[in-house]
């Protein structure tokens, strides 16, 4: 990717997430300037100084970081990890009370020193904060989104790839719906190179209901077994942050399963859920009107009211 000059990306939170999303935005070169903010400076301070000792081996980056936010002054975009951790047994939307409340004391904090920034939620829930984000800040809803379901759609597309001994990218499949246990597997648009996972027919690499079934389950619970073997994700959530991040600064026009607002989408309307929607500078350009069949259309609204509900309960 060639990066724009002066671009800057702000992350907020240097706990695994934020600081793993650092490390990948560094090794890919995604940005000229990286700010690492945190409310332990000195725990941001040490992770910035242990990136800048790998400078000699990276595309020249400037890294900053401390406890003053005023690090994020100007940003192109801020990324939020910043948050309450899911414990081992903990849904993501148990997480969602604690996270919002924080959101309140922090977005006008950064709106402060980036008035122009557009936010990158990926604190969970992270549909949750995202819809809390864009009602506190009041930005345009193509300036507010989430990681959605992004990291789901390439657990997706590994999990199918491995049952069919394919390469990962020649499997083109989204995760649709909440970042959570109501998420929706695309099957019906899933395709293998350019052959629809329906007409897929090499002998001994097909996929039976029984193996779709497992496939679906095993990418909603897979959050739940890292964290439960090491407390926590970041390897891949920090890559497709790192994705996301190039789709914007680089002006891609990407289609990413991220989370916006969806208005009367399909019959949805006023949740942010994921669906596969175009990414570039301005942000969210437009959620895609993606083709689902009638199992997929009745688990996405019943995604979009399970997460609605959580944000009505708490006031959104």
């Amino acid at each position: 990717m060639t990066r724009p000059a002066g671009t800057h990306v702000a992350i907020v939170g240097a706990g695994a997430v934020g600081a793993t999303i650092a490390y990948a935005c560094l090794i890919r070169g995604v940005t000229k300037k990286l700010s690492l903010y945190d409310v332990s400076g000195d725990k941001a301070r040490a992770e910035v100084l242990d990136l800048n000792h790998g400078a000699a081996f990276v595309p020249v980056t400037s890294i900053t970081g401390g406890d003053d936010i005023g690090i994020c002054e100007d940003a192109d975009i801020v990324v939020v990890t910043a948050g309450a951790k899911q414990k081992p047994g903990q849904t993501r939307l148990d997480l969602a009370a604690a996270n919002v409340e924080m959101c309140h004391d922090l977005l006008p904090k950064l709106l402060d020193v980036a008035p122009d920034a557009l936010l990158l939620v990926v604190t969970n829930p992270v549909d949750v904060i995202t819809y809390a984000a864009l009602r506190i800040s009041g930005l345009s809803p193509h300036r507010v989104f989430g990681s959605g379901t992004v990291l789901d759609s390439a657990r997706f597309r590994y999990l199918i790839a491995e049952h069919l001994s394919v390469a990962v990218p020649n499997v083109h499949a989204a995760i649709a719906g909440e970042h959570g246990d109501s998420e929706i597997p695309l099957w019906s648009s899933a395709s293998i190179g350019t052959i629809g996972i329906d007409a897929w027919d090499v002998p001994g690499r097909r996929l039976t209901a029984e193996d779709r079934e497992q496939i679906a389950s095993r990418v909603v619970s897979a959050a739940y077994e890292i964290i439960q073997g090491k407390g926590a994700t970041n390897y891949a959530i920090g890559l497709a942050v790192a994705q996301i991040l190039e789709a914007v600064l680089g002006d891609e026009n990407r289609v990413l399963s991220v989370s916006s607002l969806l208005r009367d989408y399909q019959g949805i309307d006023d949740v942010c859920l994921s669906v596969p929607s175009l990414v570039n500078r301005r942000g969210v350009e437009v959620p895609l009107d993606v083709p689902l069949s009638d199992d997929e259309m009745a688990g996405l609204r019943a995604s979009g009211d399970a997460v609605r509900r959580v944000c009505r309960d708490l006031g959104l």
